[in-house]
């Protein structure tokens, strides 16, 4: 039984706004990179007193304060985390940058490079006056050097992403670990040569059609060669961990001032930096991670641009002045408690927030009933108050093959699982099919990061779940616990969201490639331990074949892109079928800032977390 008559009409004009919009943002100038990891999303972060602005943070001069959340690391290769990630966009440069976190790449260390014509070879001109912040110059044997730490080092979340993803070409070698024999990374044998100072040349297994998006991913930040010794030949100039957590030293406009633990980091400004340095004088971020004293801050004018966590959200008092060519809607927000009227800008950024399960805990059965009670255009409007669209596929629309106008179609065609409604009778019917009842009821343990509104839409599926024979228990958890119970196999349901590195769907469907969801491996992508039993070999089986369509299709031709367009929509249903994520919603990126912010230009598609603040002016 429908627990609210949503129509379809209603479908279409809210992903036909919101997604179009992203659609634009998406189509500006072709590439795509902040991080793109299980993160969470910025308007539900926000510690339960509320913090008033630091020495290092305070209004005074040219700081430009914001909040963060929780940071793990500065390490480029190992963070994975949004908020960790924020800061290191400051610190380190990279050979190409999202231009104004649009998903159009332009050169950074970078001044020129050269594709071969079978698309294999890359070759790259480093900038001539380019220095790391200990005044070392910026060489081609420095990228040789922190892209094989990225490939081997133990610290490394991403080694796949120059292993499998990009392809530069490398050897395997077998190495046996607890009696077990297996495949891993040779040292020292990526297809990477420093032709001399200033040139890097890199060559590809074959062809990836996103390859110069992907190197704008901060995991590819050259630092100084052997700064680190973690990796095979260099004993490191500075303890990994010190680089890691006090003194990362990269080539941005930035350089690491203080950091302290739970409570705030600042940068500050390299004067002399080689294209030209900072307007301002630092960056702080304050780290508070609830949604109350996160909201007081803003309120209090101690951060400079902010979000709005949605429980204090009034979308009455957005006055939309315009929507540029990349969707971005301009105009203003007030008044605030405060009694300010602020600047604002929605941005349709590139992300899909989702449930995820793990398919060895949670049954089959337990996963569709959930999928039949949610209601993802309930949520959106009544939880999140508009702040997105409602995701019934885990690729974003303005990335979906075909754009926005497919997503609606094929999702408006095939989804099982009611769109604009709650099927209550079929979430009880696929129960009772597996056996559970009244005298057989399934125990559900939900963890969540730390947010107000998801928590408001955990309720109200608990409470559906219960007449469905399911008991579902509601647990918070700081998103560094998350993550790390993620990677150990040991949630049931948890909600995360994906932000993207580089605008394609193979970027988020990499997390429902089943090889890469298992948590028993030493770097899985996802937590849902994909085809763990005989129920679920078929599906898992199209999906697995459709990831290895697309990695056997990744030329950038419209051959290629017809053949991972294809794989795409296998993937999508195989996920239909199975419910290893549970898609909830698009968000859309909204930020606020204060008239002291006298120059400020609102990121594309990619979003803030690829931006670096070095044009930001400020008039205090």
């Amino acid at each position: 039984m429908a627990d609210t008559n949503t129509s379809r009409r209603k479908f279409l004009a809210t992903t036909g706004s919101v997604a179009g919009a992203a659609a634009l943002a998406g189509c500006s100038g072709g590439g795509g990179e902040e991080t793109t990891t299980e993160t969470e999303m910025d308007e539900d972060m926000g510690s339960e007193e509320t913090p008033t602005a630091t020495e290092g943070g305070g209004s005074e001069g040219t700081s430009f304060n914001r909040t963060n959340s929780t940071l793990t690391t500065f390490d480029p290769i190992e963070a994975t985390g949004t908020a960790s990630g924020r800061v290191i966009r400051q610190v380190f440069d990279t050979l190409l940058i999202y231009e104004n976190a649009e998903t159009n790449v332009v050169n950074q260390l970078a001044t020129d490079y050269e594709v071969s014509d079978d698309i294999t070879t890359y070759t790259f001109t480093l900038a001539e006056d380019a220095t790391f912040h200990n005044g070392d110059d910026v060489t081609a044997s420095d990228i040789v050097y922190s892209w094989e730490r990225l490939a081997q080092s133990d610290n490394s979340s991403r080694a796949y992403f120059i292993l499998d993803s990009i392809g530069v070409t490398h050897e395997m070698e077998t190495v046996t670990q607890d009696g077990e024999e297996t495949e891993q990374y040779a040292p020292g044998t990526l297809g990477l040569e420093a032709v001399d100072d200033k040139t890097l040349r890199m060559e590809l297994s074959s062809p990836f059609h996103a390859t110069l998006q992907m190197m704008s991913y901060t995991s590819f930040a050259p630092m100084p060669e052997g700064i680190v010794g973690d990796i095979e030949g260099y004993e490191g100039d500075i303890e990994r961990d010190a680089f890691a957590s006090s003194n990362p030293i990269g080539a941005g406009p930035f350089e690491l001032e203080n950091y302290e633990s739970g409570t705030e980091v600042s940068v500050t400004a390299v004067d002399d930096h080689y294209r030209g340095g900072p307007n301002i004088d630092r960056v702080h971020w304050q780290i508070i991670e609830q949604d109350q004293p996160q909201y007081n801050y803003a309120m209090n004018r101690n951060a400079d641009l902010f979000t709005i966590p949605t429980t204090f959200y009034e979308p009455s008092k957005v006055s939309a002045d315009e929507t540029d060519a990349a969707g971005r809607t301009l105009g203003s927000y007030g008044e605030i408690r405060n009694g300010d009227t602020v600047n604002y800008v929605g941005v349709p950024t590139i992300n899909s927030a989702y449930i995820g399960f793990n398919m060895e805990r949670v049954p089959k059965a337990v996963r569709k009933a959930m999928a039949y009670i949610a209601n993802q255009e309930l949520f959106v409007d009544e939880v999140f108050k508009g702040r997105g669209s409602p995701a019934y596929h885990f690729t974003p629309p303005s990335i979906y093959p075909g754009g926005a106008n497919e997503y609606t179609a094929h999702a408006e065609d095939g989804y099982p699982y009611g769109i604009g409604e709650a099927l209550q009778e079929e979430a009880v019917q696929v129960m009772e099919d597996a056996g559970y009842g009244p005298d057989n009821r399934y125990e559900l343990q939900w963890t969540q990061y730390e947010s107000d509104t998801w928590l408001q839409m955990a309720n109200i599926l608990r409470d559906r779940l219960s007449s469905a024979y399911i008991d579902m228990e509601i647990e918070q958890a700081p998103f560094s616990s998350l993550l790390s119970r993620g990677r150990s196999g040991n949630l049931d349901v948890y909600t995360l969201a994906w932000v993207a590195d580089w605008p394609a769907p193979d970027n988020f469907l990499q997390l429902l490639n089943p090889p890469q969801t298992d948590t028993s491996s030493s770097a899985p992508v996802s937590y849902i331990n994909w085809n763990s039993d005989e129920a679920e070999v078929d599906a898992a089986q199209q999906a697995t074949d459709g990831y290895q369509r697309v990695r056997e299709n990744q030329a950038p031709t419209d051959e290629g892109q017809q053949a991972r367009n294809e794989a795409y929509v296998t993937i999508e249903e195989a996920n239909w079928e199975d419910v290893g994520f549970l898609p909830v919603y698009h968000s859309i990126s909204e930020y606020f800032w204060y008239d002291t912010v006298s120059s400020f230009s609102p990121p594309g598609g990619m979003d803030l977390s690829r931006l670096q603040f070095d044009s930001i002016e400020l008039d205090k």
